[in-house]
């Protein structure tokens, strides 16, 4: 988040300005490429770590082929398997491309990713400073504020490009709900933050049928709708290498909940009594 914002302000011609930092952190944010994004020299001395196996370091992507590079450089910089490699290359690209297709974003996404061995989870952030969930979903739907903005791009079938239930041929408004679903079953974290709202999942109880739902509200989560606003979209999610399920077998389950509640909306919807 702070990457994109000093994007901006390089953009608008701001000054940014680092003060001598203290901090043991400081090493961190050198390694991860912060003060590198942002156009900024710095003077702090560490000690260079081969990063592969561990993270990947601030990067930004603005079109297919920045995403095509950072896909094919992911897996190797990471050390994982290919069944948990699958799992992560189509999250990063299914948010990336919500970026690309709908934010308005002129700096594109921001993403990272850091791989943490005691949990044995790789973790992923992405971040864009465009015109932001509610104002892109009520191209097509009536929202009333963020949080009502962020509930429906999580449900299946609905996205901003069209009024029609299930999307269109090019966009299907599934890639949110495949994501969260994708979290809940294998008890990730994921978080989604739009505006002044904020919408944080919440494990599953262990050993509790699985059961998905087409209303994000249903599922254990926690919320905000008075955060400082945020112009843009942060999305962050756990992915946890011990328990991550085959990703065919978990879609089959989540497009087999997905096509349900598409069916059931566009019923309800031609039950409506109509007047001319």
């Amino acid at each position: 988040m702070i990457a994109a914002l000093g994007l901006r302000v390089n953009e608008a011609g701001g000054k940014i300005i680092c003060e001598k930092m203290e901090s043991k952190s400081a090493g961190y944010l050198e390694r991860m490429g912060l003060f590198k994004i942002v156009g900024l020299k710095s003077d702090i001395a560490v000690v260079e770590h081969d990063p592969t196996g561990r993270f990947i370091p601030l990067t930004q992507i603005r079109n297919s082929s920045e995403l095509s590079v950072f896909l094919s450089e992911i897996v190797p910089l990471l050390h994982v398997e290919p069944q948990h490699a699958e799992s992560i290359k189509y999250i990063i690209s299914e948010l990336v491309w919500n970026v690309l297709e709908h934010s308005g974003s002129r700096d594109g996404a921001i993403v990272c990713a850091q791989y943490f061995k005691k949990s044995n989870a790789v973790k992923l952030g992405i971040v864009d400073t465009g015109v932001g969930i509610r104002r892109t979903i009520s191209r097509s739907h009536p929202v009333t504020d963020d949080y009502d903005a962020i509930g429906l791009a999580l449900t299946p079938g609905i996205t901003g490009t069209t009024q029609r239930e299930g999307g269109s041929e090019m966009n299907a408004g599934a890639g949110l709900f495949f994501i969260k679903s994708i979290a809940y079953v294998n008890r990730d974290f994921f978080v989604i933050y739009s505006g002044k709202s904020m919408y944080k999942l919440l494990k599953r109880i262990v050993n509790k049928p699985i059961a998905l739902f087409a209303d994000p509200n249903l599922d254990r989560h926690k919320s905000k709708t008075d955060l400082p606003e945020w112009k843009g979209t942060v999305v962050g999610i756990d992915i946890s290498l011990d328990s991550t399920q085959m990703l065919a077998s978990l879609l089959d389950l989540i497009r087999s909940v997905y096509f349900k509640a598409v069916r059931e909306r566009r019923r309800e919807r031609y039950k409506k009594p109509k007047f001319t």
